[in-house]
C-alpha cells in the first residue's frame, strides 16, 4: 500500500477504505509518512468529505494510536460531559457535584486550555494545592468513594489527533465536520466512559457560527459515540453571549461555587440543569426528564452539590478554605469599572472578541506554553436584552498590567452593543440531538 495511491484516491472522489486509513494513521503517528503527503490527504478529505462510515473508521485509528482507559473499575454507569469550547464555559466545576451528589460516577480526563480562557484544569488549579494529576489508583478511588474525578489525561491519548491537528492548524484544513468529529470523539471515547452528553456551543464566541453547521457537526458526534457503542446525547447551545457573567479562571470558580449556594447566573445554572438532566437519564438514575430535573434542583437547595464539591476538592488535595471563602481565590491587583455612554438596550455582545479581551489581560494561552494569570479577567454586570442607562456599570476588568486593563477597558464599550430593544427573545438551547433524531427548541 502507497501513501500515494491513498492520496490519489481521495483527491477523485473515492471512498477510502477501513485498512487505508488505518495505514494512513499508523503510519503518519510512527513517523514513516512526512508531514507534506499528511497535509495532501487532509486536503483532499477538506475538498471531498468523507462518509460515516470512513468518520468512524478514522475516529478508531486515532483512538487505536495511542493508550485507552478502561473504567471498568469503576462501579456503577460512569458518565461524561465534554462542550466544543466557548467564553466563560465553567459548567464542569459546577455540574460535575450536581451529577455526583445524585450518586452518578462522573469522571473526566480534561486537556489545557488554548485560546480564550484556560480549561477546566486551570480554572481548579486557581483553587490552593488542588491536585490534576492521579495516579490511576487515586482516580478509580475517588470515582467509586465520592462519584467524582476530574485529572488531566495521560500524555499518550490519541497521539495521532495531536499530530493531524497541528498540521490542520497551519493547512487550513481545520474547518471539517469529520475531521473535527473525529478529533473530539477520539479523546471521548479513549476513556471508557458509558454515556457522553456533548454541549455542542453555536455563535460568535464558538467554533460553529452557525445553526445548521452546529446540528451537522452535533450529529456526527452522536453517530460516532453510538457506533462506537456508547450512549450519546449532543445539546446544541448559545454562545452568542459568554455564559454566566465571569470571564477567567478563579473568577469562573467563584462563579461556579455561587451557583452551587443557589446564587449563580440564571443562564449557566439552566445549562448545568439541562446537561445534568440529559446524564442522569442517561444512568438510569430517573425515569423522565422531569424527576431527573427535580433532582438536581434537589442538590443544590439542601447544598448536597456544595458538600460534594468540598469532599471534591479535598480528596485532589485542595484546600477547602478557598471554596468556603472566595476571597482568598487569586485576585488581580487591578479591578477597572466599564461605564455605559448612553441609554438604551444591551443588543449584542461578540463573545469571541470578549474572550480576546480575556486572552489579552492573561486568562488564556496564546501557546501551549503561556503561562496563564489566573487572577485577570472580566466579570459582566449586563447580559444581552438587559436595559442600561448611561452611567451604568456594563462590566468589570480584574487585571495586572494597567496598561492592558485600560486596553480592553476601551475594547469592550466596542464589543457591548447598546440600542433598541431586540425583537425576537434569545433562546440558551437550540437543540437537542440524539441517534433517534433532532429535536428543535
Amino acid at each position: 500500500m502507497r501513501m500515494y495511491d491513498i492520496i490519489k484516491n481521495k483527491r477523485d472522489g473515492i471512498e477510502l477504505s477501513t485498512k487505508e486509513i488505518n495505514f494512513f494513521i499508523e503510519n503518519y503517528t510512527s513517523g514513516n509518512i512526512p508531514d507534506y503527503q499528511a497535509a495532501a490527504l487532509l486536503m483532499a478529505i477538506y475538498c471531498n468529505k468523507m462518509n460515516k462510515r470512513e468518520t468512524l473508521d478514522l475516529t478508531k485509528a486515532m483512538i487505536n494510536s495511542g493508550d485507552t482507559v478502561d473504567l471498568s473499575h469503576i462501579k456503577g454507569i460512569k458518565v461524561d460531559k465534554h462542550s466544543t469550547g466557548g467564553v466563560g464555559d465553567k459548567t464542569t466545576i459546577a455540574l460535575g457535584p450536581m451529577v455526583a451528589s445524585c450518586g452518578i460516577p462522573f469522571v473526566k480526563m480534561s486537556g489545557r486550555g488554548l485560546g480564550h480562557t484556560g480549561g477546566t484544569l486551570d480554572k481548579l488549579e486557581s483553587i490552593k494545592d488542588f491536585k490534576v494529576e492521579l495516579s490511576s489508583k487515586d482516580f478509580f478511588e475517588a470515582a467509586n468513594n465520592i462519584n467524582i474525578a476530574i485529572c488531566s489525561q495521560t500524555a499518550n491519548i490519541t497521539p495521532a489527533d495531536k499530530k493531524l491537528y497541528s498540521l490542520r492548524d497551519v493547512t487550513a484544513t481545520v474547518e471539517n465536520i469529520s475531521l473535527i468529529a473525529g478529533s473530539i470523539m477520539s479523546k471521548k471515547l479513549a476513556i471508557g466512559s458509558d454515556a457522553i452528553v456533548l454541549d455542542v456551543k453555536v455563535g460568535s464566541g464558538a467554533f460553529m457560527k452557525d445553526l445548521d453547521s452546529a446540528l451537522t457537526l452535533a450529529k456526527e458526534m452522536v453517530d460516532l459515540g453510538t457506533g462506537f457503542g456508547r450512549e450519546t446525547v449532543a445539546i446544541v447551545t448559545n454562545m452568542d453571549e459568554p455564559l454566566g457573567y465571569a470571564v477567567g479562571n478563579a473568577l469562573e470558580v467563584k462563579e461556579a461555587i455561587e451557583t452551587l449556594k443557589g446564587n449563580g447566573p440564571k443562564d449557566f445554572y439552566e445549562l448545568c440543569l439541562s446537561l445534568g438532566t440529559k446524564l442522569l437519564l442517561l444512568a438510569k438514575r430517573c425515569e423522565n426528564e422531569s424527576e431527573a430535573r427535580e433532582l438536581l434542583i434537589d442538590t443544590v437547595d439542601s447544598g448536597r452539590a456544595y458538600k460534594k464539591l468540598l469532599e471534591f476538592v479535598e480528596n485532589q488535595g485542595g484546600d477547602i478554605s478557598y471554596i468556603e471563602n472566595t476571597k482568598l481565590l487569586p485576585k488581580a491587583n487591578y479591578i477597572v469599572e466599564v461605564k455605559s455612554d448612553t441609554d438604551g438596550f444591551i443588543k449584542s455582545m461578540n463573545a469571541e472578541k470578549v474572550g480576546e479581551c480575556s486572552l489579552i489581560l492573561g486568562a488564556g494561552r496564546e501557546t501551549k506554553e503561556s503561562k496563564i494569570d489566573l487572577s485577570s479577567g472580566i466579570v459582566l454586570n449586563v447580559k444581552v436584552d438587559d436595559e442600561v442607562k448611561k452611567g451604568d456599570v456594563l462590566a468589570y476588568v480584574h487585571g495586572n498590567n494597567i496598561e492592558k486593563v485600560n486596553e480592553v477597558k476601551d475594547y469592550l464599550k466596542d464589543i457591548i452593543f447598546i440600542g433598541e430593544k431586540n425583537s425576537k427573545e434569545k433562546k440558551l438551547i437550540y437543540a437537542e440531538v440524539t441517534k433517534n433524531g433532532t429535536r428543535l427548541f
